[in-house]
């Protein structure tokens, strides 16, 4: 669902950072007020040397030197809106941003008919206050960002600036695709690294440093970012999305800077997490746990003729806390989600009508978490469409008809299948694809193999439902 490319295009910085925690004063300003002239030109004398000195500053504190000149510029709010619009197309193009969106949608985790693109630019515009162009080496700052905040915003995008001259950051995060899961770890380590040298040089006047100081939930830094204007109104997918890469990534940044320092870096970029579960779990990064490859392992002849897939990709743990927290609460979320062991997703759209269809395989490190997972979302689906009345259910198996379509959940020891708009004839060729045992086999079993449709307009819900049970070959 490239949750990078599509809700983290440009490097962002929210200036509200600035306090951290009782250890310095709550002076900062939003970047979303009343526009501050700073009444300087780019080739300002007082602009450069500003950055010459907190480049210097950064070099000191992460050890990283500068190779080679770095552009410098102060740039409007229409220039940096430019930027945006720029990247969004240099990151995907129109039609992969449809198919991020559509997916999004299929799992409830945008509005239908949502505007992503459109949105997207507004809400980044409003929170960019600086940012660093790995394409073009050049460090920019928002034209309206009160001076005594500069360098603030200077020593975050500096570190970026720093890091991309010994790790060249947009080839080393693009390298992990086409797995954005990965690809999100990736953004995780720069902007959460970027995050620490931010608070590492706001620290140093105070005589402290960041691996020194007590563990710390960095939520606490968000302050009243939440009631910036756009990111009000933004689905809350869209605000986690955004911010994942600044809060879980300083916390696994913290992790490395307080068992080895900012030299360890070194190593976290020569071998990078693999997925957002390692950016979550440090521990998990430090123990390298990697999971096999899986794939949603459809059979040849689904969906079927008139179906294109607009897209196939890994969704990654946090991709799955973010769908079961929509309706369940972030608590639970966490605790269904944390046993993810790898999953893969595929999307399907069909020419004429634009119904999805949409399949997707979870793997689980135990089958109690793969069990636990199937409550979950059952209970999930359950408030998502308000009433499962003429659900179909057995030991781990959910099936319903649904305004959407079909939907169906199962699990199987360790593993749990759901798709969206799957008749069960097609689920049951994919189930025999995987191998998966046909526990249930009631004597209407065979009309699990017809192509014709789960049941005709005049068919009852109910009857819809005990035919939709008669023809899986679910666990009971």
């Amino acid at each position: 669902m490239s949750r990078k490319t599509v809700f983290s295009l440009p490097t962002l910085l929210l200036s509200l950072f600035a306090c951290f925690a009782a250890a310095c004063p709550a002076s900062a300003q939003q970047a979303s007020g009343s526009p501050v002239v700073v009444g300087a030109e780019s080739n300002s004398p007082e602009f450069l040397a500003a950055v010459d000195e907190v480049i210097k500053d950064m070099s000191e504190i992460t050890g990283w030197q500068l190779k080679s000149p770095l552009k410098k510029s102060i740039r409007s709010r229409a220039e940096i809106r430019a930027y945006v619009l720029q990247q969004m197309n240099e990151e995907k193009d129109a039609k992969e941003r449809y198919a991020s969106a559509r997916t999004a949608e299929a799992f409830g985790l945008l509005p239908k008919g949502f505007d992503l693109d459109s949105f997207l630019v507004d809400l980044l515009t409003e929170q960019i206050a600086g940012l660093y162009d790995p394409k073009a080496h050049e460090f920019y700052i928002a034209d309206w960002i009160p001076p005594d905040e500069q360098r603030m915003v200077m020593s975050h995008e500096l570190t970026h600036a720093l890091q991309d001259q010994y790790f060249h950051i947009e080839a080393w995060v693009h390298a992990a695709r086409p797995n954005d899961d990965a690809e999100l770890a990736r953004e995780s380590v720069l902007e959460g690294s970027a995050m620490a040298g931010m608070l590492e040089y706001e620290l140093r006047d105070k005589g402290l440093k960041l691996r020194e100081l007590p563990e710390f939930d960095p939520s606490i830094l968000v302050g009243d970012l939440a009631e910036t204007p756009m990111l009000k109104k933004a689905p809350p997918f869209i605000k986690d999305s955004l911010l994942f890469p600044y809060f879980a990534g300083l916390t696994f940044s913290l992790s490395i800077l307080r068992t080895g320092g900012w030299k360890d870096f070194d190593s976290v970029f020569a071998h990078p997490p693999a997925s957002t579960q390692q950016i979550m779990h440090p521990a998990l990064y430090r123990a390298g746990k990697v999971p096999a490859p899986l794939k949603v392992d459809l059979p040849d002849a689904v969906p079927g003729t008139g179906w294109n897939r607009l897209e196939e990709d890994c969704m990654g743990e946090f991709g799955w806390k973010e769908i079961l927290k929509q309706f369940l609460g972030d608590d639970r979320a966490k605790q269904s989600a944390s046993g993810w062991d790898g999953d893969d997703y595929a999307t399907f759209e069909r020419s004429d009508s634009k119904q999805l269809m949409v399949f997707a395989r979870i793997r689980f490190d135990t089958d109690d978490r793969a069990a636990d997972f199937f409550r979950a979302y059952a209970d999930a689906l359950a408030k998502r469409y308000s009433s499962l009345e003429d659900s179909v259910k057995a030991e781990h198996f959910l099936g319903f008809d649904s305004p959407d379509g079909v939907v169906t959940l199962r699990c199987f020891q360790k593993e749990c299948i759901t798709a969206q708009g799957a008749e069960p004839a097609i689920v049951s060729k994919w189930t025999q694809k995987l191998g998966w045992p046909a526990v249930y086999t009631p004597a209407r079993t065979a009309a699990w193999f017809s192509e014709a449709p789960l049941v005709s307009p005049q068919v009852h819900k109910r009857e819809a439902a005990t035919l939709l049970l008669s023809r899986c070959n679910c666990n009971s």
